[in-house]
């Protein structure tokens, strides 16, 4: 796994005269009827529905950790945190994993679509919060006739629950 970034918001710590390859680029995903995006920095890998461990005691977005390769991950239904309706998993549910500074974690989409390259010019300031969620939206950004709802990662994963979970998996690998 490469190291993707350890900024937010488009900032990625580079060399001086690095082109950054990654700026722009976002991993877009359907929730419910919706397509939002995150930025391809953060992704470490997509991969298919896990064996979930529920773990008491947190907030009914986290849906518990997954053992990846040794390593636990917190996993946060994206539905859940979003306070859309419940969905079974099926084939095309995947989970995404992102790294976000030190902390790994695992988001449940409905569907991975594509990577997108979305320039800045494109890209439209999020709505006034309305509810508590929208404070997770960084941008709109505009492809063709289609809107992506693109996310701030940081604002979304960093809660104290979350946290201390992904310490968790930071601080003792799972058994094998």
């Amino acid at each position: 796994m490469e190291d993707r970034s350890k900024g937010f918001a488009g900032e990625e710590e580079l060399d001086e005269g690095a082109e950054d390859t990654l700026e722009g680029k976002y991993l877009t995903f359907r929730l419910a009827d919706e397509e939002y995006g995150i930025a391809i920095r953060y992704v470490t890998e997509i991969i298919g529905v896990q064996r979930v461990t529920e773990v008491p005691d947190l907030p009914e977005f986290m849906r518990g950790v997954i053992n990846l390769r040794g390593k636990v991950i917190p996993l946060m239904d994206m539905r859940s945190r979003f306070q859309l309706p419940a969905k079974e998993y099926d084939e095309r549910t995947c989970f995404v994993v992102v790294e976000i500074e030190d902390y790994t974690v695992g988001l449940v989409v409905d569907e991975v679509n594509e990577v997108a390259t979305i320039a800045a010019d494109q890209i439209e300031p999020p709505p006034r919060r309305a509810r508590k969620g929208a404070g997770y939206i960084c941008g709109l950004g505009k492809v063709g006739e289609e809107v992506k709802i693109l996310l701030d990662l940081k604002a979304l994963a960093f809660t104290e629950d979350l946290v201390s979970l992904a310490e968790l998996g930071v601080t003792a690998e799972a058994p094998e």
